[in-house]
Order: structure tokens, then C-alpha cells, then sequence
């Protein structure tokens, strides 16, 4: 089981430079939970590193299907930082995300790395709490068997991210401080610049007001 602490130690290594990478790196995030506050953090601190970041400015989610747009900048992203939050789960366009950002993984080289924000990695990977309670909601709206299946997809996806290794935030705020892993900055400064992989130490940067 992966380990998910501040001074977590990761090897990672970014697909090679290509002509069809339009982002450096993709961020999925639950808005409701995260977009005034840590995502837009960690947002300008990867501006401020010269890191092209795609972050999705749509406040509201309108129907039940992800818009093409946004599985193609997944696709056009070189690495992916899923912020998994205690609502991720229940927004259908936050899991479509992770079944795209799961495939071009394996098919497209996509580095993923999580962030665990205020949550219990091992309650997504057992989806329990209120993840649980998210599937449940999910299960009884999916009405025939092509509904049912994608709901299996989205668990299946959310089990699979949950067991790669990432940073947990609960480790990283005290005291109305907010953290962010520098040495990831660093890493993706250095490697988007060398274009070699280094080791991944997980550290601390970045004061919220």
C-alpha cells in the first residue's frame, strides 16, 4: 500500500517531449471543495514556475456528459494532479475525468500524480464515508445495464488512482497554514526544462492568507 505523507519518496518519470503536448499539466478538482482555496494555490504556484497548467474555470456543471474540450486538454496534458477532495466523488464529470486521465496513462505515457485533500486515501480506495455514500447516489440514478457499467468504470478508476502514491494534505496544514509540495514544483520546473526524470521528494511551500 502506497504511502502518502509529506516526506513521501516517488520515482516519476514524464512521457518524452512531443508536438501534441498543449499542457504541462492537467488539474482535476472538485470545485465546490477546492477552487477558492488550495487549486487556485497550487495554480498560481505553478504559473509563477513557468509550468503551463490547464485549470477549468466552469463553475457549473451543465448535464451529465464531459465536454469533448475537456477530454482533449487531457489528452494534450503531459501530467495529471488529481486533487481528490470529500465531493470528488459525487460529481459525474469529476469521474469521467479519471476514467480519460486512467487511459491516457496507459495509452499516451500521462503521468498521474494525486493529491489526498482532507481525505482518507484508504476511504476512496474502500469507498466508504462519503464516497460510499456518492456511489451509492450514482447507483440508483443509473437506471439500465449501460449505466450500471459506467458506474462500475467509475469505481474501478477511483480504486485504481487511489492506490497510486500522492501527497496528503492532512499532513501539510496547521494552523490555518496552507502547504504545497515544493519539491513537485521542482520537479516539474526540472523536468519539463532537462526533459530527464529526478526524484520526487515530497516537501512544503506556500502561505495562504
Amino acid at each position: 500500500m502506497p504511502s502518502t505523507s509529506t516526506q513521501l519518496q516517488d520515482c516519476a518519470s514524464l512521457p518524452s517531449g512531443s508536438s501534441s503536448w498543449k499542457y504541462d499539466v492537467f488539474l482535476s478538482f472538485r470545485g465546490t471543495d477546492t477552487r477558492n482555496g488550495f487549486v487556485d494555490h497550487l495554480y498560481f504556484a505553478l504559473h509563477q514556475k513557468g509550468i503551463f497548467t490547464f485549470k477549468d474555470d466552469l463553475k457549473l456543471e451543465r448535464g451529465d456528459s464531459i465536454s469533448p474540450a475537456l477530454l482533449k486538454s487531457i489528452e494534450e496534458s503531459r501530467l495529471a494532479l488529481v486533487i481528490f477532495s470529500e465531493n470528488y466523488a459525487s460529481s459525474k464529470w469529476c469521474l469521467e475525468e479519471l476514467v480519460k486521465i486512467l487511459e491516457c496513462q496507459k495509452t499516451r505515457g500521462l503521468t498521474v500524480l494525486p493529491i489526498f485533500y482532507k481525505v482518507d486515501p484508504s476511504d476512496l480506495r474502500k469507498q466508504r464515508g462519503s464516497v460510499g455514500e456518492a456511489f451509492a447516489i450514482h447507483e440508483r440514478d443509473s437506471g439500465e445495464e449501460k449505466g450500471k457499467q459506467k458506474v462500475q468504470r467509475w469505481r474501478n478508476a477511483l480504486m485504481e488512482a487511489a492506490n497510486i502514491s500522492g501527497w496528503d494534505s492532512e499532513n501539510g496544514t496547521t494552523h490555518g497554514v496552507l502547504f504545497i509540495p515544493y519539491a513537485l514544483l521542482l520537479f516539474l520546473e526540472e523536468r519539463f526544462q532537462s526533459g530527464s526524470g529526478i526524484k520526487i521528494i515530497w516537501g512544503i511551500m506556500f502561505e495562504s492568507s
